[in-house]
């Protein structure tokens, strides 16, 4: 599935705002933006990818559209997939941004392939 331009422009302007700094990646068929060089968020499967971190899983899984992210047939830990009509609104799309955001500076870089 074609990542959702529309979603990755209102992302675009809630991080500009923020001033944060942040890079591109085409993976999982979507589009993840990276912050300090690890996975923060991103567009995959018609929704929202968000990594929040496992602590906050529980809480946040009880909102609107947010369900534990699943790849490949297993779960993501740490990660929440959020249904569009979870994000709909941009005070929600903020939330989500918040969080991964809040969560970032926590969360593990991945490994570098050594190609």
């Amino acid at each position: 599935m074609a990542a959702d331009e529309f979603l990755l422009e209102r992302i675009n302007t809630i991080l500009a705002r923020r001033k944060v700094k942040w890079a591109g990646k085409r993976m999982f068929g979507g589009f993840c933006y990276m912050v300090d060089d690890k996975m923060c968020l991103g567009n995959y499967d018609g929704g929202l990818m968000a990594r929040v971190g496992p602590d906050a899983i529980t809480a946040l899984v009880e909102r609107d559209g947010a369900e534990q992210m699943i790849h490949g047939g297993r779960p993501m830990t740490g990660f929440l997939w959020i249904d569009p009509s979870g994000y709909d609104m941009d005070t929600d799309l903020e939330f989500w941004v918040d969080h991964c955001l809040a969560f970032n500076p926590h969360a593990k870089a991945t490994k570098k392939n050594g190609k």
